[in-house]
């Protein structure tokens, strides 16, 4: 079990169900975080609201959820990953039920703040599955947990309908009961990690706080962060524009648009655990190439007004790599700073997240000053860019160095 296997002995089925439990968790969760994407449409016509306006709304809860990733992944590490996760569920599906009894902007993004909580929970679910499981496994392992994004499409699949029935109210309560119910089974169905129980039973020594941010001086880290900031952060701010950019470019209904919307977090999630799978056999430095070389020529063809169909198509073809992208950057993590998952799994997930929260305010603006809804692809694909040349040349830096090329295939 890990590096904990000398030392602690873990009850069969164990690691299997923290895993599986923990995923649904984080896909309820995802659902909650992403609830603005569907509910923000009908709120930006009741207020009226400008693009930029409504950019923010959606990204206010990608902030918070970004920013607390850190301190909540360092708490995982202090406190333990089972303990961090209940207790944040449950701050989260409060703030969500309150949502429904705001009634002016500013309550709303105050209400947002609280609702972004969802979505810290990854940081702490990273830090407390990885535990259970080898190192070998582990690209596996966080990209099946990962795939708990699909949460976004149950948001866009089941959210309009929840909304047209009964109000955006209703869909702010269902989905903050949904996440009480989770947040119950999960402390009565799992254990602390691995990691945890050693350092509690004293077998590991705690380490200090500045112990913790260490690894933080390091360069590669901030590489990994941006590398995330697109892979996730793009998906996370697509995942959320997408519905109002379908009814603003094709006149689709909000129906539909969630849907098609849909079509894209999909891929976008589920093939997040092939993307472990892959980084696993092949490396993630191979995985994380496909996915910025396909990302950019699809982002840049996007940038282009085209019909419906092609459009969907080559959505689709994006939030499949992106998927695989996330899953690459989060297989370096235990490989590089085992001992430091939580507050680098933190800062990477903030950075990410913090790309969420960025773009879709950038989206907006950039609508709002040039008329162009194609220029939000132009963004994103000036953040994928950069990101590959970065990466090029780090890889080819590495083997100037005469680095072995197991290192440089992981790197």
């Amino acid at each position: 079990m890990s590096v904990f296997k000398k030392t602690l002995t873990l009850s069969d089925g164990e690691p299997a169900r923290a895993l599986w439990i923990s995923t649904v968790a984080f896909t309820i969760c995802f659902a909650v975080w992403t609830i603005f994407a569907i509910i923000g449409i009908r709120i930006k016509q009741q207020l009226g609201l400008s693009e930029t306006q409504f950019g923010l709304l959606i990204g206010t809860p990608v902030l918070t959820g970004s920013l607390a990733r850190i301190l909540l992944g360092v708490w995982t590490e202090r406190y333990g990953g089972r303990l961090v996760y209940t207790l944040t569920m449950l701050a989260a599906a409060a703030a969500t039920f309150l949502l429904s009894y705001a009634t002016t902007y500013a309550q709303m993004l105050i209400a947002g703040l609280g609702v972004g909580l969802a979505g810290g929970t990854f940081a702490v679910g990273i830090a407390y599955v990885s535990p259970f499981f080898p190192a070998q496994k582990q690209g596996t392992v966080l990209g099946i947990f990962g795939a708990g994004n699909v949460g976004a499409a149950v948001t866009k699949f089941a959210a309009p309908f929840v909304l047209i029935a009964w109000g955006w109210q209703a869909v702010a309560e269902v989905w903050a009961l949904v996440l009480a119910a989770m947040t119950v089974i999960f402390w009565l169905t799992t254990t602390d990690d691995p990691a945890f129980r050693l350092r509690r039973e004293g077998q590991a020594a705690s380490k200090s706080l500045f112990g913790e941010f260490a690894p933080l001086k390091n360069l590669q880290v901030w590489r990994f962060s941006l590398y995330y900031f697109f892979a996730f952060g793009g998906f996370v701010a697509l995942s959320l524009w997408l519905p109002r950019y379908l009814v603003g470019v094709y006149g689709f209904n909000l129906e539909t648009a969630g849907m098609v919307a849909a079509a894209y977090s999909i891929p976008g999630s589920l093939f997040r655990a092939l993307g472990g799978i892959a980084s696993d056999k092949k490396g993630a430095r191979s995985v994380m190439y496909a996915t910025l070389c396909v990302s950019a020529v699809a982002t840049l063809i996007l940038s282009f007004a085209i019909a419906p169909a092609p459009f969907i198509i080559v959505l689709f073809v994006l939030g499949f790599f992106m998927s695989l992208g996330k899953a690459a950057v989060y297989k370096h993590i235990p490989a590089y700073y085992p001992q430091n998952i939580g507050a680098v799994g933190g800062v990477v997930g903030m950075m990410g997240g913090l790309g969420g929260f960025v773009m879709p305010i950038a989206f907006g603006f950039l609508k709002d000053i040039t008329g162009l809804w194609s220029s939000c692809f132009l963004l994103l694909f000036a953040v994928v860019l950069i990101s590959l040349v970065w990466m090029h040349l780090s890889v080819k830096r590495l083997e100037r160095n005469r680095l072995p090329s197991q290192a440089i295939a992981a790197s």
